[in-house]
């Protein structure tokens, strides 16, 4: 979450006009993460957040985010809800930008992350895919694979400006990761974005996941290794095997991984840590003057994936197979 547009008391006032949330008593840009403009709101009948997309999102997409959070919290998973207006909608706009409100999500994010998180974090997203499976839309995912080489071209003249010879050192990993992506691997919705600050816990107990506007169609074990890489590495970016394998094993006392899945583990990995790289890269030289919100160190994923390009099977992640 970031703020990028600011927006005043009188757009807010016309803007809640078409909904019965109440008088504001007050609302606040919110200044993590790097995508939307998001401002918790209060009013007389509770806590809201309020999202306005910025030009990464495209506003076609909107619809099936606000529809998939929808479907997941009426399937029983614990997500903000879309708050509709009194003729139905939930998307509109607000001081230029598409706009939506969802319900508030209490708890917080884990600041120290424990291996107990990490269990409930695993056994949490596959709830969270089996109750996917139901939905009836797919998005593709638009920062794949094919989309990580023209990402890598707009940076690539700066790249070595964050580290000596971090241009071919991409380039040459983006030239493994295309000739080995594993194909047919077991499919569906997938948040596709699940940092900590994204995921909420009560006295130490899972409460919900946040922020569903990277969601997308693609492998399920990708959304492990997208959480490999969020969850599993301490500050000084050494890998903590036992979150690790904590995490998986939560997982799968929900949804059993295939051979496949195992056997990819890595790779896709590898992938998850590219993909964070090149956008880490892209909002570094493209960081908007005066948003609040900080930019995030390119490095991070760099040491990241030099640590997956060093392994040969999922044994490192804490599994057998």
């Amino acid at each position: 979450m970031a703020v990028y547009t600011e927006i005043n008391d009188e757009e807010l006032n016309d803007f809640l006009a078409d909904y019965d949330l109440g008088g504001v008593l007050s609302y606040k840009g919110i200044a993590e993460g790097v995508e939307n403009s998001n401002y918790l709101l209060q009013t007389d009948r509770g806590s809201f957040i309020l999202t306005l997309f910025e030009k990464r999102t495209k506003p076609e997409d909107l619809p099936f985010f606000l529809a998939l959070m929808d479907h997941l919290a009426a399937a029983g998973f614990a997500c903000p809800t879309p708050i509709h207006g009194r003729d139905g909608v939930a998307l509109r706009t607000v001081a230029g930008r598409p706009a939506a409100i969802v319900s508030f999500l209490n708890g917080v994010w884990p600041r120290r992350i424990q291996p107990h998180h990490t269990a409930d974090l695993g056994e949490a997203v596959a709830r969270m895919h089996r109750a996917g499976d139901s939905f009836g839309e797919t998005r593709p995912n638009d920062l794949g694979l094919a989309q990580w080489r023209p990402l890598y071209d707009q940076v690539a003249g700066r790249a070595d400006e964050i580290a000596a010879g971090l241009s071919a050192e991409i380039s040459a990993e983006l030239d493994a990761l295309e000739a080995n992506w594993p194909k047919g691997l077991p499919t569906g919705i997938i948040h596709a974005d699940l940092f900590p600050d994204n995921v909420f816990f009560i006295g130490g107990e899972f409460s919900g996941i946040i922020d569903f506007y990277f969601a997308c169609t693609d492998a399920y074990a990708y959304e492990l290794a997208i959480c490999l890489n969020a969850w599993c590495f301490e500050a000084d970016n050494s890998f903590n095997i036992t979150k690790a394998r904590q995490m998986l094993a939560g997982y799968q006392k929900v949804r059993e991984l295939e051979g496949g899945e195992l056997a990819a583990l890595t790779w896709l990995a590898r992938g998850a840590a590219m993909r964070f790289l090149l956008t880490r890269l892209y909002d570094w030289f493209n960081h908007p003057a005066g948003a609040l919100g900080a930019r995030k160190d390119p490095r991070e994923y760099l040491a990241k994936l030099r640590f997956h390009q060093g392994l040969s099977g999922p044994g490192a992640y804490g599994l057998d197979h």
